[in-house]
């Protein structure tokens, strides 16, 4: 998601959705009440998946759209994406997805998270090719609908799927999935042991932090990935190791591309970055506190791509490739494609370059997002990673 930059002050909330989010934060308080504390993992769980109530689980409008309304007019919902920014992220993408294809023989793509289906839309308007079957799986009802609706035209080719596959093959694609799994929050002590950070309730019953002993396994874990920092705080994303471990049981071949924003773990655990990168989106304002508006803002953390990498090579699937977002964007092809505007008509032109260049921008997206290739070797150098491929720094 696009990041902008924090703000001392929150927008204002309107009433229906300052309701929504009472509703959510008693969920949140029973579930405390019955347990004394919750581990955030929980916590981040329930704020954006629980039935009804979470963040994704319920009818916020979620993605605003760069294209359909100016900056100035205020964007609905609480980020944007690539895809929401410009089709031209789509089109480029196509490139890498076609050649998986086509290098596999395969003829079928699942998306994770489609969000509002403009990726989807767009990457079947510029593949045209009939025989594409394309996948979703979706975990909001309300996103599910809204992607029903986009895709309308492509009927026969789209399907819904309810769970993971148990066998697939084929271009997997998710694009901001990983940072929206929960995480297990930790602190390193003083005297050196390890906290993980816990949710619960003060006197006045507000949501308050509660650090407990981290258990051995998570003791284990993140001493092998980091020395001792005293005090120093981050987090670890048991769930998206756990996801790409299972993504070894039921992808037989082919390749997934996970596109997120993130850094390789020397760079995730640096000592500078002592208050780890957990952070919040609520109305296009960003800030660090996920104990407000639970439901109603979004709450996630960069990417450990070393994690994601490991992951995939102990459950058998190879490491394909890493490089920035906008290295990936540049070696499919963006120029070529970009090339067949006219500049002379200066008002499209400008349209359409200037979300571009967020995409590729060294200070928007294009070096913090990054994009790692896993999967099965198609028998050729995948076209995203032909130029700068950083799989060394993992």
């Amino acid at each position: 998601m696009s990041h902008i930059p924090r703000k001392n002050h929150f927008p204002d909330i309107d009433p229906v959705s300052l309701e929504h989010s009472t509703h959510t934060a008693t969920h949140l308080k029973q579930l405390i009440g019955q347990q004394g504390s919750i581990p955030f993992q929980v916590w981040m769980h329930e704020a954006l998946y629980a039935p009804g109530l979470g963040y994704y689980a319920s009818g916020n409008t979620k993605l605003g759209n760069y294209q359909n309304q100016a900056i100035t007019q205020g964007l609905p919902g609480d980020f944007t994406t690539a895809p929401e920014l410009s089709p031209w992220f789509a089109r480029t993408l196509s490139r890498q997805i076609k050649q998986v294809l086509q290098a596999s023989g395969t003829t079928a793509i699942l998306e994770f998270g489609a969000g509002t289906g403009k990726l989807a839309y767009d990457i079947l308007s510029t593949l045209n090719n009939s025989d594409v079957k394309y996948f979703i799986l979706e975990l909001s009802a309300d996103l599910k609908s809204r992607q029903q609706e986009k895709l309308a035209g492509f009927n026969g080719q789209v399907q819904w799927l309810d769970a993971l596959p148990k066998h697939f093959e084929g271009c997997v694609i998710a694009n901001e999935v990983l940072d929206a799994m929960p995480v297990n929050l930790f602190e390193w002590q003083e005297e050196g042991s390890l906290a993980e950070k816990h949710v619960s309730l003060n006197e006045a019953g507000e949501f308050t932090w509660l650090k407990q002993p981290a258990n051995a396994a998570m003791v284990e874990k993140i001493t092998t990935r980091m020395p001792v920092f005293p005090a120093y705080a981050s987090e670890v994303n048991l769930q998206a190791e756990a996801w790409i471990h299972e993504m070894g049981n039921w992808l037989k071949k082919g390749v997934a591309i996970l596109i997120d924003y993130g850094f390789p773990q020397k760079e995730y655990y640096h000592p500078q970055r002592s208050q780890g990168t957990l952070m919040c989106h609520l109305r296009h304002h960003t800030h660090d506190n996920p104990l407000i508006y639970p439901g109603i803002q979004d709450i996630t953390a960069h990417v450990d791509f070393t994690a994601m990498a490991d992951a995939a090579l102990d459950s058998g699937l190879e490491v394909l490739g890493y490089t920035s977002q906008a290295n990936f964007l540049l070696n499919c092809g963006l120029m070529d494609l970009l090339a067949a505007l006219d500049p002379q008509d200066v008002a499209r032109y400008a349209k359409e370059i200037s979300p571009v260049q967020k995409l590729v921008s060294e200070a928007e997206m294009g070096e913090l997002f990054k994009v790692l290739a896993i999967g099965f070797d198609i028998g050729e150098d995948l076209l995203g990673f032909t130029r700068a491929d950083r799989r060394h720094t993992l």
